[in-house]
């Protein structure tokens, strides 16, 4: 791959970039672990592999249990009331983790809603939250976390889960390996059922990883020998398509965390096309100025098609990812690309394309 796009991607989106360009097919990508990580354990209790405690601490496995009434449709925003209900939080080693889930899992109907909350690149957003907004089959998820289990149940940068509306059930494993299960009330005696015979017993303060200052890290290895080995961009990317996943934030602000408003950022998004000649995915990368998720979206797409479509043949544009960045972070990867534009005042005044690179193998 040229140096030039080695510069501007992440290790993450050259890898899938590189394979996908060269042609190289792996039609069942899954990916492993880092071989050189080695597992936190502390009294017994083994810590995931990609989140760990780096202070001293005392993990307690067991579960805490809180009714909770019914939420109102005015507080639920776009969302339908959640009935009353019990929520679980629950703290097992990390090697119950998958175990648990999978029993847990078989409570729920046959189509859920996936949930993925992922420690992305958002020089703004601590996590990327991923929702379905209509419900797939659950073998859909059982077949995923399956073929990329490392990532799922090991990996620091992920949590997943999902949620049934008839009956209300949500599971959601977070990206420390913490589980949490909100369920109506009927579920509680079947749900402690379950976490007696996994020998979890309730208790007022679990410990997991979260109960002390931690490091997160993702532990998943690539190689160029092995296309089939695929990381934790390129698996989001691929489970969005196939757990038709949207970001769950608002498309037309631009806030950070805090709720801040920001007005114009620098974006750098990654595009992925095809035509009816080259039906094959290819990419572009954009970096760009934009005041919300919707415009920098927007422009990315419009951009592509211009540039690579002027007569209006068929052609399909998906951004795949729109990270903000700062200021300084900008400034350093334009002086990397190639015929680049500044990023001067004016274009955080408005918005301007500043960079636009059309991904090809090296």
């Amino acid at each position: 791959m040229p140096n030039a796009i080695a510069a501007i991607l992440p290790d993450s989106a050259e890898h899938a970039l590189t394979h996908t360009l060269r042609g190289i097919p792996y039609s069942m990508p899954t990916c492993t672990i880092d071989p050189s990580i080695e597992r936190k354990s502390i009294s017994g209790f083994k810590f995931p592999l990609g989140v760990y405690p780096v202070e001293p601490m005392t993990p307690l496995i067991g579960y805490t249990a809180e009714f909770e009434p019914e939420e109102s449709a005015e507080d639920m925003g776009d969302w339908e009331a959640w009935p009353d209900q019990y929520v679980f939080d629950i703290v097992v080693p990390a090697d119950r983790v998958e175990a648990l889930w999978h029993q847990l899992f078989a409570m729920m109907p046959g189509r859920v809603f996936p949930i993925i909350d992922y420690i992305g690149h958002d020089a703004y957003r601590e996590i990327d939250p991923y929702m379905a907004y209509e419900p797939i089959g659950k073998e859909k998820v059982t077949n995923a976390l399956r073929q990329y289990r490392p990532f799922f149940f090991e990996d620091g940068m992920v949590g997943f889960g999902a949620v049934s509306e008839d009956p209300f059930f949500y599971i959601f494993v977070d990206e420390h390996k913490i589980v949490t299960v909100r369920v109506e009330p009927e579920y509680r005696p079947r749900i402690e059922k379950l976490l007696e015979a996994f020998e979890i017993p309730p208790r007022e303060d679990p410990a997991g990883a979260d109960a002390a200052a931690h490091e997160h890290r993702s532990i998943l290895v690539t190689s160029p020998d092995r296309p089939d080995l695929i990381n934790g961009d390129e698996i989001v990317e691929r489970m969005r398509d196939s757990w038709r996943l949207v970001l769950n934030v608002d498309p037309d602000s631009n806030v950070d965390d805090e709720g801040e408003e920001l007005g114009i950022t620098p974006w750098v998004c990654l595009a992925r096309y095809s035509t009816d000649q080259s039906p094959h995915d290819q990419y572009a990368q954009l970096v760009l100025t934009a005041d919300s998720l919707r415009r920098a979206e927007e422009l990315s797409q419009d951009t592509v098609i211009s540039k690579l479509n002027p007569d209006g043949d068929w052609f399909d544009v998906v951004v795949i990812s729109a990270n903000r960045m700062l200021e300084d972070q900008a400034e350093d990867l334009l002086k990397k690309i190639p015929k680049s534009k500044s990023l001067t005042k004016n274009a955080l005044a408005n918005e301007t394309l500043l960079a636009y690179l059309t991904l090809k193998p090296s």
